[in-house]
């Protein structure tokens, strides 16, 4: 099979969040069970020059949008055996301040969806599937289907869409439709949802099939709760929803060889681990204890990370026998109440506001648990990450959260657990860790285990391919 994977962002490339992580392995992955995926993002100008000298020109067009015709030319690179297209305008791409929040993102993207459908005309690579991510490559789909199906090349592509988070759906008014995004009047059905213009509903209505990054964060966004709204139109489409579970870079996350860790180790050497809590201790400032138990907390300080349960219960998690580390940014309120809470309990509470990702690595090796008790979670990565490096989940059964941590009352547990979005629900769970922290023998054992826990890519990557194979049928033997 042959599958174009368009991304707003990839790593190693150009990172915002977690979505440049599942670009930068999932094909990989796909790539290693022989088949052939290809990714396409921007050719953005914060690409540093080290990736943009392994770049090579490959051709030029210009993209119909409206009443523009855009240039768009094309670099190739070959990365860990995966070949990236890179899609170059300066007018959109060129900018200083991040890679989206400008005035003109429907513009920048909806060009971007455009400028991958002509794309296809130029080079040598004819997809069977292109997978558009998130409402920044939605319009790919809905274009394909619109301009591009009476042209041979065109007529077998099949069209994937995932949704890693339902919250950003590309909504905006009608008037953009003709104008911004070139759409003919008869689009309005397709680009019109609750009175206003929806990327993301466009590509779910026109597209073969439908992902999310977990089983249960695909039934959830069909209950109003998660939804966003769409709820109404995932019910509708439901037996094209699927839900799989994304995985980690096990080679980039690997206690044995990683970098950032003070004292490296695997699970026959979890002895190791007590130099990264000893060593972190040291660095955030807090009282160095072996035999206390370590919450790492690595997170965005907002409210759907569930920072208001840890805020609401965090006087009575100081009562017990415990220390808490912390790192993040994100609203005021939250990052003031750290710090507050470092300044009052001194030795037992360290923060960071920022995002460092080389201490991060150290929080995930040094801490003997990680809190993460999100309000809604589509997939969440961190859970994943604290588990290679034996440090056990505390998470709210929400999403992928849910779908990866299974609790340590369960003879396969590898986690603790908690069903309501309750602080002393959380609590309990805390308590739980604490009380399997003190019997080391157990708790050992229970590292051990969790250790073992299968995040890898090769897992998600055959459940996409059999999912490609199911939409293209008799077309692949």
């Amino acid at each position: 099979m042959k599958i174009l994977y368009a991304s707003s962002e990839a790593t190693p490339f150009i990172a915002t969040g977690g979505l440049a992580d599942v670009a930068g392995s999932l094909p990989r992955a796909i790539c290693e069970q022989k088949h052939v995926c290809r990714v396409v993002v921007p050719l953005y100008s914060a690409i540093k020059p080290q990736w943009r000298e392994k770049m090579k020109f490959l051709c030029n067009f210009y993209v119909p949008l409206g009443w523009r015709n855009q240039y768009c030319g094309v670099f190739e690179a070959t990365e860990n055996g995966v070949k990236y297209y890179f899609l170059d305008n300066e007018y959109y791409f060129k900018r200083d301040g991040g890679i989206y929040g400008f005035y003109d993102d429907a513009e920048r993207f909806a060009f971007f969806s455009k400028a991958i459908c002509e794309m296809i005309q130029y080079i040598d690579f004819d997809p069977d599937v292109l997978h558009c991510n998130d409402w920044q490559t939605a319009m790919a789909p809905v274009y394909l289907n619109m301009f591009y199906r009476d042209i041979e090349k065109y007529r077998r592509i099949k069209t994937v869409f995932t949704i890693h988070n339902i919250q950003y759906q590309g909504k905006y008014g009608m008037e953009l439709a003709t104008d911004v995004l070139g759409l003919p009047y008869y689009a309005a059905p397709t680009m019109m949802y609750d009175g206003c213009l929806n990327m993301m509903k466009a590509a779910i209505e026109v597209s073969d099939y439908v992902s999310t990054v977990s089983p249960t964060y695909a039934k959830e966004i069909t209950d109003p709760w998660f939804s966003h709204g769409l709820d109404r139109l995932l019910r509708t489409h439901q037996g094209k929803l699927v839900g799989i579970l994304n995985g980690i870079d096990t080679i980039g996350y690997n206690p044995q060889t990683d970098p950032a860790l003070y004292e490296n180790y695997d699970a026959a050497t979890i002895s190791k681990k007590a130099v990264n809590k000893q060593e972190l201790q040291k660095a955030m400032g807090l009282k160095q204890d072996k035999d206390v138990m370590l919450i790492g907390i690595v997170t965005r300080f907002v409210a759907h990370k569930g920072i208001d349960l840890i805020q609401y219960i965090f006087e009575e998690m100081m009562k017990r026998e415990l220390q808490v580390t912390a790192l993040g940014s994100g609203d005021y309120i939250f990052e003031s109440f750290f710090q507050e809470m470092q300044a009052k309990y001194p030795g037992r509470v360290g923060v960071k506001i920022g995002f460092i990702p080389d201490l991060a690595r150290k929080i995930y090796a040094g801490a003997d648990v990680f809190l993460m008790p999100s309000k809604s979670e589509p997939c969440g990565l961190a859970q994943m990450v604290a588990l290679r490096y034996g440090t056990l989940p505390i998470v709210r059964e929400t999403g992928g959260l849910k779908d990866s941590i299974t609790d340590m009352g369960d003879p396969n547990g590898n986690g603790f657990t908690f069903k309501t979005y309750n602080a002393h629900d959380m609590l309990g769970a805390i308590d739980r860790a604490c009380g399997l922290y003190y019997n080391r023998p157990e708790w050992d054992k229970a590292v051990q285990q969790a250790m073992k826990s299968d995040f890898t890519w090769t897992r998600s990557a055959n459940q996409y391919i059999d999912m490609y194979k199911k939409i293209l049928g008799e077309q692949i033997g």
